[in-house]
Parts: structure tokens; C-alpha cells; sequence
């Protein structure tokens, strides 16, 4: 009696799994639930966009001077980079960090869209020359860079004191 209970419990059992083969669901719905569930999750989740700099140019300005006073250079260039697509001033600023570091072709560079975008700004026209003192060439240029920020801004003494250091390094090199 137990064999005719357990032959027909077989049975029964087989038929319980076919249903369930019945019941599972096809790949066709499992896509269409997930298209469901991105299309619903892609509604419902709150989205961060920033369309525009939050920062003024200005802004970028005085948080990449905090960075240099820090030594870190690296963040300060880029703060520099932001504020200067919208204010020329900020390469003068960007040809400084690249001075701190060493990178001197990037501050020339610098320093020459400085005096490019801003024809006024007497500074960059005597940290260029200063970069040619450094660097020991261009020094005719270099004084009438210098010569030039002093047309621009009399007043200064540091600028004078560039000067008076090319021409003694000319002279010292019979240049």
C-alpha cells in the first residue's frame, strides 16, 4: 500500500512541476518589466544639474590664491583655467602658479594672453620679462617689457628693479 501511495504521489508531483514550468515567465516579460522599472526609476529619482558655474570669475580668483597660499598649485591652475574664460585677468594669475612650479613655457604662454586680452595690466608685462631674466634669454625683449609696464604703471618700484637687474645682466654678459 505504501508503493500505491508513493506511485501516486509521483504523479501528482510531476503534474505540480509542470505547472510550475507553465507558470515561469518568458524572457520577452522579464525585458519588459525592466524597461518598466528604468522608465519608472528614471522619473521618480531626484536629478542634480548644474547648467552653469555657481562660482563668479572673481570667485575662482581668490579660491585659487587660497590654494597657492596653501602650496597646493595644481588646484590653484585650475581655478585659474575657470576664471579666465571669463575674465582675462585670471592669466596673469595662471602665469604666477605656473612660475611657482617651474613650468615655465606654460607661464610665458600665459603671460603673453595676459598682455594679449589685457594690453593694460602692467604686471604681466613685467613678470614676463622677469621670466626672461630668469630663464637668461629674450633679455632685449625683457627690458622692453619691463620698459613698457613702467610706461604703464611709473610708480612702481619692483618694476624698476627689474629693470636694473636685466640691464646688469646684460651688461655682464657683454649682450
Amino acid at each position: 500500500m505504501d508503493k500505491e501511495k508513493h506511485r501516486i504521489q509521483k504523479p501528482e508531483s510531476r503534474s505540480q512541476n509542470r505547472k510550475i514550468k507553465n507558470k515561469t515567465a518568458s524572457p520577452v516579460f522579464w525585458v519588459l518589466c525592466a524597461l518598466l522599472c528604468l522608465l519608472v526609476s528614471g522619473c521618480a529619482l531626484p536629478r542634480i544639474v548644474i547648467l552653469d558655474d555657481p562660482l563668479t570669475p572673481e570667485e575662482h580668483i581668490n579660491l585659487g590664491v587660497a590654494y597657492e597660499k596653501k602650496g597646493e598649485f595644481n588646484p590653484a591652475v585650475e581655478e585659474y583655467q575657470k576664471a579666465s574664460e571669463r575674465l582675462p585677468a585670471a592669466y596673469l594669475y595662471l602665469g604666477n602658479a605656473y612660475m611657482q612650479m617651474n613650468r615655465l613655457e606654460e607661464a610665458e604662454a600665459a603671460y603673453k594672453k595676459s598682455i594679449k586680452k589685457s594690453p593694460e595690466t602692467a604686471d604681466a608685462y613685467n613678470n614676463l620679462a622677469w621670466l626672461y631674466y630668469v630663464k637668461r634669454d629674450n633679455l632685449d625683449e625683457a627690458e622692453s617689457l619691463v620698459l613698457k609696464a613702467l610706461q604703464i604703471d611709473p610708480s612702481r618700484g619692483d618694476y624698476r628693479d627689474t629693470l636694473d637687474k636685466i640691464r646688469e645682466l646684460k651688461s655682464g654678459n657683454g649682450l
